[in-house]
């Protein structure tokens, strides 16, 4: 028989090459035949030379044509296992915090290394209290000026705490320096430090000339313009924003806790929870778990207590409305009970506001 090791076909061309009568062993064409009718083989030297090289290089073409496949199927696998890797870092790097990106740390984790680790201690000795300028149920509140490293003295604003005060007092006195220190934004009323290895203890922030926001308003009633008006409120949402990004829910903002600088900068400020449920200066509405300032908190916080970034948006809705006001006092002489239960009530377009602002 012909034993054919290509696509090589057995013709009458291959016969009349053969001086046997059966068919010959063909490679690409026919060579030598195999076995005769008279039994008599041909040359078995040539014949096995022939067919070993052609076994040989059938073998050769198999053997590239599978490394070829195989190269081929491992470079796809390697792409694909590369793409899916990528996928699954961009997945794992949108979950994890992103370096130079803050995150806010709750200071009652550990209130004593909080002070530490986001607070400066400042020497009593380069701080100067000028006069009193607000005061409260812990202590004073003081303008004065800070001596920094460069012999340069900045004007600042002093917290004192009053003696005879508990450790619980302290701790929460402190607790908002832990908070502000955290904070590093041009909206952001800035810690410059505190004082804790003397008496009194203090907090030390930057001075805002213009004071709180709703009190600035009402002492310049009517001399801003819109663009002006909007520009103060830009200031404020920048802040609030920030705060939203890290993490920190504010609870209390308000036209009262923003303090405006000598430029119309607006900052934010008030980082003390417990003023919302202890010495809060508007009258508060008393909730299961505390009192909470009825005329600036969400709804869904009043009822269920459930603070949160979107409840931080309402309240910015109503400091619009104050600055738009210049710094009427929301719902005006409503009880806190009327504001709370009229859920569906909303606050009229202030005098001189736009109706297109007021309704976008």
């Amino acid at each position: 028989m012909c034993v054919c090791l290509s696509v090589c076909v057995c013709l009458s061309v291959c016969v009349s090459q053969c001086v046997c009568v059966s068919q010959c062993v063909c490679v690409s064409v026919c060579v030598f035949c195999l076995i005769t009718d008279s039994g008599v083989a041909a040359d078995q030297g040539q014949v096995l030379v022939v067919v070993t090289a052609a076994v040989g290089g059938f073998s050769l073409l198999v053997i590239l044509t599978l490394f070829f496949l195989i190269t081929g199927r491992c470079q796809s696998f390697i792409k694909a296992k590369r793409k899916s890797d990528d996928k699954r870092r961009d997945r794992f790097q949108n979950v994890l915090p992103v370096p130079g990106i803050k995150t806010y740390v709750d200071p009652d984790e550990d209130p004593t290394q909080a002070v530490h680790q986001f607070t400066t201690e400042i020497d009593p000795s380069r701080i100067r209290i000028e006069r009193v300028i607000g005061a409260g149920e812990l202590g004073e509140v003081c303008s004065g000026r800070l001596r920094t490293p460069g012999e340069k003295d900045i004007p600042v604003a002093i917290k004192t705490l009053k003696g005879g005060y508990a450790e619980r007092q302290r701790r929460d006195f402190l607790r908002e320096a832990s908070i502000m220190g955290q904070f590093d934004h041009p909206n952001i009323v800035r810690l410059e430090g505190v004082v804790t290895k003397s008496t009194p203890v203090m907090i030390v922030v930057e001075y805002m000339e213009n004071g709180s926001l709703d009190s600035f308003l009402r002492h310049h009633d009517g001399h801003f313009t819109v663009v002006q008006l909007v520009g103060m409120l830009h200031g404020v949402a920048s802040g609030m924003t920030y705060l939203s990004d890290m993490g920190y829910v504010h609870r209390d903002l308000s036209a009262r806790n923003v303090l405006v600088d000598e430029g119309l900068v607006c900052k934010v400020s008030d980082f003390s929870p417990s003023r919302v449920l202890e010495d809060h200066p508007e009258p508060a509405f008393n909730t299961m778990g505390g009192k909470i300032p009825i005329r600036w908190t969400a709804p869904e916080a009043i009822t269920y207590r459930k603070f949160s970034s979107a409840s931080d948006v309402w309240s910015y809705g109503i400091v619009m409305w104050e600055v738009m006001s210049y710094g009427e006092r929301p719902y005006w002489e409503m009880s806190n009970q009327d504001v709370s239960y009229n859920e569906g009530y909303r606050l009229p377009v202030p005098m001189g506001c736009p109706v297109v602002l007021y309704y976008r």
